[in-house]
């Protein structure tokens, strides 16, 4: 269980800090809920705490990690299908997983298909929302600027 002030990240939310746990009566049923401030979406999500590690929630990772992510991001492979329904169907399978690693895969697959060919709408906005949530873990994990860390990742892919 996590307790109030710990760093954690949701899977499709990002990263954030624990606010507070409050009980709370939704649909008839009275659970205890973790309240997670997004810094960088001032954002606030609530998830019941029994059932936060099936959603897939976890500590942030620590400052090696981040830079061992940031480092991988020129090196790392992408394939993506043509049909762009079973691309956006991996690539939000990806994401859900909560791995980092595979967000990062996310964002330069999508950086890659944008600069040869464009994207979608759709595939914008998960282009967006996967930076987001890398960008949210390292500047939590490594107590950085969001401007420092999008700088540093837009390196990263270039």
């Amino acid at each position: 269980m996590y307790q109030v002030g710990d760093k954690v990240v949701h899977p499709m939310h990002g990263a954030g800090v624990v606010d507070s746990i409050v009980q709370k009566k939704v649909d008839g049923l009275l659970r205890d809920y973790y309240i997670l401030k997004l810094p960088n979406r001032s954002m606030v999500v609530m998830i019941p705490t029994d059932s936060s590690d099936e959603i897939g929630v976890r500590p942030v990772i620590d400052g090696d990690q981040a830079d061992l992510i940031l480092a991988a991001i020129p090196s790392i492979q992408v394939e993506m299908t043509a049909n762009w329904n079973h691309r956006y169907r991996e690539n939000m399978e990806r994401m859900k997983s909560g791995d980092l690693y595979e967000v990062a895969r996310v964002i330069k697959g999508l950086t890659v298909r944008d600069t040869d060919r464009g994207l979608s709408t759709g595939e914008r906005k998960m282009l967006h929302s996967a930076k987001q949530i890398l960008i949210s873990e390292i500047v939590l994990s490594k107590s950085l600027s969001y401007e420092d860390v999008e700088e540093r990742l837009n390196t990263a892919l270039a």
